[in-house]
């Protein structure tokens, strides 16, 4: 091999094994996982949207109306101060901290639902109900508990 071929190769190395340490299973990093039966579907998931709109960089959010909006539309499967569920998983834990799921993830999941993959609870199916200003909202307050608990 030349150094042309290493140099690339090597990058790709590289970004594959970054790309995988990232899909690890939070059992082992996590202190005590919550465990549950995944949900059962009783009907059809919502359609997700094809699209989402996110404020304004200036856009203001209210901690508190994001609390009263995440009791409104996400409590029953991840609990009223977002401490997980038998249906749905904590977002006051370390794998959801800015760094490994950053808000537009929380966008995304919240339009376009988002298929399982740290915890074994099912699919999240969309919230169509919840505007991009109501997720900036809620959004705003799960940072907010977080860094209440030390996740930054």
């Amino acid at each position: 091999m030349t150094t042309r071929t290493i140099v690339p190769t090597a990058l790709g190395a590289l970004v594959g094994v970054l790309w995988l340490t990232g899909c690890s299973d939070p059992a082992i990093d996590t202190d005590t996982p919550p465990t549950a039966e995944p949900r059962a579907q009783t009907e059809p998931p919502p359609t997700p949207r094809t699209e989402f709109r996110i404020p304004a960089e200036d856009f203001e959010t209210d901690t508190a109306e994001g609390q009263a909006l995440f009791v409104a539309h996400c409590a029953a499967c991840h609990g009223t101060e977002a401490l997980g569920t038998d249906q749905g998983p904590p977002l006051i834990h370390r794998i959801y901290e800015p760094s490994h799921h950053s808000d537009l993830a929380f966008y995304r999941a919240i339009a376009l639902g988002v298929h399982q993959h740290h915890w074994e609870f099912g699919d999240m199916p969309p919230v169509p109900a919840v505007s991009g200003e109501d997720a900036a909202h809620i959004i705003a307050w799960i940072r907010q508990q977080q860094r209440a608990a030390g996740i930054e």
